[in-house]
């Protein structure tokens, strides 16, 4: 068993704008995690993964970024963010930067260059490509647009974005823009942080010959094209290395297999990864699905890899919203979800404000959102024909602001989270639910999030344990075992708004129990286990 610090971290996600604002703008900014680090400090994270901050235009949130060296107006300034590590830092925690190298902004210097002229020496820096029959040079589609391609009238060739316009690709191919990355990943890496989540980090690579594809609608293409480990493992070579740090990639598009070739502890890649069969591909929870992709990935990755455990982020609807009850079982929910993250084989990741249970949010008008994606899609489809309502309907459940909305730190104006206008509007349920109320609620899901990851501390089974599903064709039932070192730890869950039977399987008969920890208070260790009536959304855990 290979054990790392990294391994047995919990890794908490501020996405700073959305977080603390010091000065009234509307917008987070670092000094405003500075002043809530004894916040984070308190619920027992080990590592803060702090979204983009750099220089940047700031047309995707920060992630079209303008000066790899710079920290953002909106963000503060170097010796802000620098301040901020030590303070990390003197709390026994560590940093984690986000990193975008896929793609720059097109305010970038390197791509202004690029676009001057055909023959500027940084035109190969990105990728363009001769029009095809006058149009673009192939039908892929991007993520936020209908096509990749954006046509440049100057130099009459068009130039490739995987996302937004503003954000065009870099070309991975050319030598000096790879030394150039790896240059900047050395400067924030010598500063003393403690590692990268690195965004989308296996589109690198593009599909060779750049070909058209039978079905652009499904954009897998753009990722894990052949190359891809060629630039993963110089990158380790180059850089990685040389620090004690820890690396996790962003990657859609993978299975269990492929994630291997990131992450096997063999390979000299990466530590962990996010893939997406759940947060992109499971739009509602499905039980069965959901316990066949945790499945696989155990089996895929046990002993070889190591896998990261998340429901929601930036990018995805808060998962009580999505993927629990937000309504009349929130708080039992939120918890029930959690259990399930913190003892799960991998890496937990708490998004902020998960753990006071926020939720998503509905806002009146599509002029209320900021999302980028959504605001394109939306313009495509009412473009099309569609009824504008319809449409602004079908999107709601999956638009990223449902994340974004400000943390809720009281039940004062704009949830405390600014004496301004903030930048998107508060969820108007924070009156209800915020920081406050929860750290004055000995019962909340604050305190039930410090009792896990206290308990995962304390208990390498959490961690390096074995698991096994024992629940397989049960709808509303995921029960399933964590075993170390002669201990059992049987998680019990009923991921349902009804009531359900659970019936102890016989090989637990004749075992002493003792109850670790459940998300309803009445439960007493010497009640008997072999045939429970299980309430909605209620969660134990047992050691045998």
């Amino acid at each position: 068993m290979n054990k790392k610090w990294w391994k047995e971290s919990v890794v908490y996600q501020v996405y700073w704008r959305s977080f603390y604002d010091t000065d009234g703008d509307g917008y987070g900014d670092l000094e405003g995690v500075i002043e809530k680090l004894d916040y984070i400090k308190e619920l027992g994270v080990d590592i803060i993964w702090l979204n983009p901050c750099y220089e940047s235009p700031d047309f995707d949130n920060g992630y079209d970024i303008s000066d790899y060296y710079g920290i953002m107006d909106k963000a503060g300034d170097m010796a802000t963010w620098e301040r901020l590590l030590n303070e990390v830092h003197k709390r026994g925690m560590k940093l984690i930067m986000d990193l975008v190298v896929n793609h720059t902004s097109n305010q970038h210097p390197w791509f202004v260059e690029s676009s001057s002229s055909k023959d500027n020496p940084k035109r190969d820096w990105y990728i363009w490509k001769d029009p095809k029959n006058g149009k673009e040079p192939n039908n892929w589609r991007s993520y936020f647009t209908p096509s990749v391609w954006e046509y440049d009238q100057k130099t009459d060739q068009y130039y490739m974005h995987s996302f937004a316009v503003e954000q065009p690709d870099l070309n991975w191919e050319n030598v000096e823009v790879r030394k150039a990355i790896y240059d900047m990943m050395h400067f924030w890496l010598k500063k003393g942080i403690d590692g990268f989540r690195l965004d989308v980090i296996n589109l690198l690579a593009k599909l060779k010959g750049f070909p058209d594809v039978e079905n652009p609608m499904n954009i897998n293409y753009l990722g894990n094209n052949e190359g891809i480990h060629d630039y993963l493992q110089e990158m380790h070579q180059e850089v990685f290395r040389h620090y004690d740090i820890m690396t996790v990639g962003e990657i859609p598009f993978v299975t269990p297999e492929d994630g291997l070739l990131y992450v096997g502890e063999d390979r000299d890649e990466l530590h962990t990864l996010f893939h997406f069969e759940v947060a992109d591909d499971m739009p509602r929870w499905d039980m069965k699905r959901f316990k066949e992709i945790q499945t696989r990935w155990y089996e895929g990755l046990n002993g070889k890899g190591t896998n990261s455990q998340f429901l929601n982020n930036h990018d995805h609807t808060r998962q009580v919203t999505r993927y629990g009850n937000d309504n009349e079982y929130r708080v039992e929910s939120a918890k029930l979800l959690a259990t399930m993250i913190h003892t799960l084989p991998g890496i937990p990741y708490i998004y902020q404000g998960e753990e006071i249970g926020m939720t998503g949010v509905r806002f009146d008008s599509i002029e209320d959102y900021k999302d980028i994606a959504m605001k394109n899609k939306y313009k495509e489809e009412v473009e099309k024909g569609r009824d504008p309502q319809e449409v602004f309907e079908s999107l709601l459940m999956l638009t990223r602001d449902n994340s974004r909305t400000p943390i809720q730190w009281d039940d004062s104006p704009q949830a405390g989270f600014t004496t301004g206008t903030p930048w998107i509007n508060v969820n108007p349920n924070y009156k209800e639910i915020n920081v406050k109320q929860a750290l004055s609620d000995p019962k909340s899901v604050f305190y039930y999030y410090k009792k896990l990851i206290e308990l995962r501390k304390n208990n390498e089974l959490m961690i390096y344990g074995n698991y096994k599903d024992l629940s397989f064709d049960e709808e509303s039932l995921y029960v399933y075992t964590r075993s170390h070192e002669g201990k059992i730890w049987l998680v019990i869950l009923n991921h349902a708004n009804h009531k359900s039977e659970f019936i102890l399987p016989e090989q637990f008969n004749d075992h002493e129990k003792a109850l670790i920890i459940s998300n309803y208070e009445d439960v007493r260790e010497q009640d008997s286990l072999k045939k429970v009536i299980l309430r909605p959304h209620e969660a134990r855990i047992y050691q045998f």
